[in-house]
C-alpha cells in the first residue's frame, strides 16, 4: 500500500523547487522523523477474476529499490545483440530490393553513417544518460515544462512505432524463414499472416506469464547465429572467388549505370531505405544498468552524484564493439548476397525475399544446414522480439505515471503486455505481415530516436561550450534529418502510424492526466526550520480554522479575518496558508516545504515547492485535521479555470480542494470526523 508522509528533512529544500527561499528561514532541522499522521493512496483493487488476474502480473514500477546484477560489457553485448544482429535476417534482403547492384555501395555509405556518425552520437548520450534512460530523458531534462514534457510524448509515440514494429518485423521475418524451410514448410504450409500472428501470441503469453530477460539466453541465441551467418558468407566468398566472372559481372553492370560519382549519387539517394541498419543503438545504451564498471566505480553511489566511469567507459567500447561487428557483418552480407542472388529471386515474391543469407545457406551448402540457420534465425529474431517488448514495459511505466499521464493499471505488466499485443495484431493485418513493406515504418522509428539522441547531445555540448564537438554533431543531426525526411517521403508509412501513436498516447496521456488530477497527489512534506517543527503539533487535531489566502501579506490575513468575523460566529484560532507553485507547474507531483509561525492567537504558514494550490491545501487539511475550512471561489468560467487547473495547478481552487478531499475520503473510514467546508465568493 502506498503511503504519504509529512516527515523533517535534514538539507534545503530539494532542486526540484524552483521557488525562491524566504529571507532569514533556518536551517538546523531536526533528524528525519515520521510525522504522526499518514496518508494513504487509493489501492488498485479488482474484484472480477479477470482483474484479478491481470493485478497479478509483474510490478513495473518497482525496480527503483531492486538490486540490478551487473556484468562485463562483453557478456551484456550479446542482449543488446539480439536486437542489431538480427537484423542480418532482413536487412540484405530489404537492401537488394531497395538499390539492387548498387547495394554493397549504399551499404557501405551506411556503415560510414554508422561509425561517423550514430556511434558518436551515442558515446555522448551514454556519457549523460548512465542509468540507461537514453535520449528521451536527456531532452526531458534540457528542455523543461510542458514543452519537454511534448516532446517525450513525441518521442515516446515515436520509440513505440520502432519498438512495436520490431516485434512485428520480427515475428514477420521469423515466419518467413519457417514457411521458405522445406522441412517446416509441412507443418506452416504458406500462411504468413497466420504463422505471424502465432509468434507474436507466443511472445505475449510468455510476457503475461513473467518472462525476463536473460543475458545467459541472449548469449545462446547471438553467438551461433552470428557463427553460422559468417559460416553461410564464407561459404559465399568463396563461391564468388571460384567464379570470377560474378564479380566482373557486377563491375559491368555497376558501368552501365555511369561513372563512379554517378554510382555514389546513386548510392546516396537509396542509402535511407537502408537505415534500419542503424538500429540496436537506443538499446545499447538501455542495458547501462547491467554493465559493470569494475574498480573505477566503487566510490560511485546515484545519491552522491558523480558519473559512474567505469561503467560509461565499458558501455562506449559495448556500442563501438557492437558497430564494428554489425558493419563488417553488413558489407560482407551485402557483398556476397548482390553478386550470388538474381532479381527474380531477391524480388518481393523470389524465394530470397526476407532470407537473403538462408537463401544462400540452402543453396549451397544444403537443406540440412539451411534449416539450422533457419532455426537460428526464429530463434534470435524472436528474443528481438521480447526485448522490444521489454524495452516498452519498461520505458513507458518509467515516464508516464511520473507525468500523471497514465492510468494506474500501466504499473501492471499484464495489462500492458494485452494492449501491445493488440497494436501488434493491427499492425501485422495492415501489412499483411510483409517484411519489406515494415522496413519503412521500422526505418522511421529508429531514425526519429537517432535524431533525437544527436539532437540531444548537440544541445549538450553547446551548453558545455564545447564549440567543436557541438557543430560536429549539429551536422549529424542534419544528415539524420535528411535520411528521416527522405525516408518518410519515400515511405510514408512509419509516419503515419507513428504519428497516430503520437496521437493515440497524447489524447490518452491528457484524459489521464485530467482523470488523476484530482488524486491527493504530494509525494511527502517537509518543515522548513526548528520553529515550524516545534510549532506543528499545535496544529493538529481540530485545533485550528485553516484559512488559504491567496496573498502572503498582513494585510491580507487581517482583511480575510475581518471578512469571516463578519459572516460566520467562529471561535478559536486561525491557521492562514499561502501556497507558493512552482515555476514548473507541468510536474504531477512534488514535495512541499512548509514554514510556520504564531501571529497571536493565530498561525500563518508559507508552503513552496507545490505544483498545484488545490492539491497542496487538500494535503494540508488532512495532514492537520482543522475543525473547518474557509476558502474562496472565483467567479469566473469554470471550463477556462479547469484547464488553468490541469496545466497550471491554479483555477477554482474551492471547488477542486472539495473534490480532491471527496475523492480521498472515499479510501478512509467513514466513521473519520471530518472538517466543516465554507465556500466563500471572492
Amino acid at each position: 500500500m502506498m503511503k504519504t508522509r509529512l516527515v523533517f528533512k535534514e538539507e534545503q529544500r530539494m532542486a526540484s523547487s524552483q521557488s525562491e527561499s524566504p529571507p532569514g528561514r533556518e536551517r538546523q532541522i531536526p533528524k528525519r522523523i515520521p510525522f504522526r499522521e499518514r496518508l494513504q493512496q487509493p489501492t488498485l483493487e479488482y474484484k472480477s477474476a479477470i482483474g484479478k488476474w491481470l493485478a497479478c502480473g509483474e510490478l513495473l514500477d518497482d525496480h527503483a529499490g531492486t538490486a540490478i546484477p551487473a556484468y562485463p560489457w562483453w557478456k551484456v553485448i550479446w542482449l543488446t545483440g539480439v536486437d542489431y544482429f538480427s537484423t542480418l535476417g532482413y536487412q540484405p534482403g530489404i537492401a537488394l530490393i531497395a538499390a539492387g547492384v548498387v547495394a554493397p555501395i549504399a551499404t557501405l555509405i551506411l556503415v560510414v553513417v554508422t561509425m561517423l556518425g550514430a556511434l558518436p552520437v551515442y558515446i555522448q548520450v551514454a556519457g549523460r544518460s548512465f542509468a540507461g534512460q537514453g535520449s528521451i530523458a536527456m531532452l526531458e531534462n534540457l528542455l523543461t515544462g510542458w514543452k519537454g514534457k511534448v516532446l517525450v510524448l513525441i518521442l515516446l509515440g515515436f520509440a513505440a512505432t520502432d519498438f512495436v514494429i520490431t516485434m512485428t518485423l520480427s515475428a514477420a521475418d521469423a515466419a518467413t524463414h519457417a514457411i521458405e524451410n522445406p522441412f517446416l514448410t509441412r507443418y506452416f504450409g504458406h500462411h504468413q499472416v497466420l504463422v505471424t500472428l502465432a509468434f507474436l501470441t507466443l511472445l505475449a503469453v510468455l510476457f503475461l506469464r513473467g518472462f525476463k530477460e536473460a543475458i545467459g539466453l541472449a548469449t545462446f541465441a547471438a553467438i551461433p547465429y552470428l557463427a553460422l551467418n559468417l559460416v553461410v558468407l564464407g561459404r559465399g566468398a568463396w563461391e564468388v572467388a571460384k567464379h570470377p566472372v560474378l564479380l566482373a559481372d557486377w563491375r559491368s553492370l555497376l558501368a552501365a549505370k555511369g561513372d563512379l560519382s554517378l554510382v555514389i549519387i546513386g548510392a546516396l539517394v537509396v542509402f535511407p531505405k537502408l537505415a534500419l541498419g542503424l538500429s540496436g543503438f537506443e538499446t545499447g545504451v538501455s542495458v547501462m544498468p547491467l554493465i559493470d564498471g569494475g574498480e573505477a566505480d566503487h566510490s560511485y553511489h546515484p545519491r552522491h552524484g558523480g558519473r559512474p566511469k567505469g561503467r560509461i567507459g565499458n558501455t562506449r567500447k559495448l556500442l563501438a564493439a557492437a558497430a564494428s561487428i554489425m558493419s563488417v557483418m553488413l558489407i560482407f552480407s551485402s557483398f556476397v548476397t548482390t553478386l550470388l542472388i538474381g532479381p527474380e529471386d531477391y524480388g518481393v515474391d523470389g524465394k530470397a525475399s526476407g532470407r537473403a543469407i538462408a537463401f544462400l545457406a540452402h543453396k549451397y551448402i544444403g537443406p540440412g544446414f539451411g534449416t539450422v540457420y533457419d532455426l537460428s534465425t526464429i530463434l534470435i529474431l524472436g528474443l528481438a522480439g521480447a526485448s522490444a517488448m521489454a524495452g516498452l514495459l519498461h520505458l513507458i511505466p518509467r515516464y508516464l505515471p511520473r507525468f500523471g499521464m497514465a492510468p494506474r493499471w500501466v504499473a501492471l505488466s499484464r495489462p500492458l503486455v494485452l494492449v501491445l499485443f493488440s497494436i501488434n495484431v493491427a499492425i501485422t493485418l495492415v501489412f499483411h505481415a510483409d517484411v519489406e513493406a515494415q522496413s519503412g515504418a521500422y526505418a522511421t522509428g529508429v531514425l526519429v530516436l537517432i535524431l533525437s539522441a544527436a539532437f540531444a547531445a548537440t544541445l549538450a555540448l553547446w551548453r558545455e561550450r564545447r564549440r567543436f564537438l557541438a557543430a560536429y554533431s549539429a551536422i549529424l543531426c542534419l544528415v539524420f534529418a535528411y535520411t528521416l525526411a527522405d525516408n518518410c517521403v519515400e515511405r510514408p508509412d512509419g509516419l503515419i502510424i507513428g504519428a497516430i501513436l503520437t496521437l493515440l498516447l497524447m489524447l490518452a496521456s491528457g484524459l489521464s492526466r485530467s482523470l488523476r488530477s484530482v488524486e491527493l497527489r504530494i509525494s511527502e512534506g517537509f518543515f522548513a526550520d526548528t520553529e515550524s517543527w516545534e510549532i506543528g503539533p499545535e496544529l493538529r487535531g481540530k485545533k485550528v480554522h485553516l484559512v488559504p489566502i491567496k496573498s502572503s501579506s498582513t494585510e491580507a490575513r487581517n482583511k480575510k479575518r475581518e471578512e469571516i468575523s463578519k459572516h460566520y460566529n467562529v471561535r478559536g484560532p486561525f491557521l492562514f496558508l499561502h501556497v507558493n507553485l512552482l515555476d514548473n507547474r507541468s510536474e504531477f507531483s512534488a514535495p512541499l516545504e512548509a514554514m510556520i509561525r504564531k501571529e497571536g492567537n493565530d498561525y500563518f504558514a508559507e508552503v513552496y515547492g507545490a505544483t498545484s494550490i488545490a492539491n497542496s491545501l487538500a494535503f494540508a487539511s488532512e495532514c492537520i485535521d482543522p475543525i473547518s475550512v474557509f476558502i474562496g471561489l472565483t467567479r469566473r468560467d469554470l471550463m477556462t479555470q479547469a484547464v488553468r487547473f490541469i496545466l497550471f495547478g491554479e483555477g477554482e481552487t474551492g471547488l477542486m480542494f472539495y473534490t480532491i478531499l471527496l475523492r480521498y475520503w472515499d479510501s478512509t473510514p467513514p466513521g473519520d470526523v471530518r472538517p466543516l467546508i465554507f465556500l466563500m465568493s471572492d
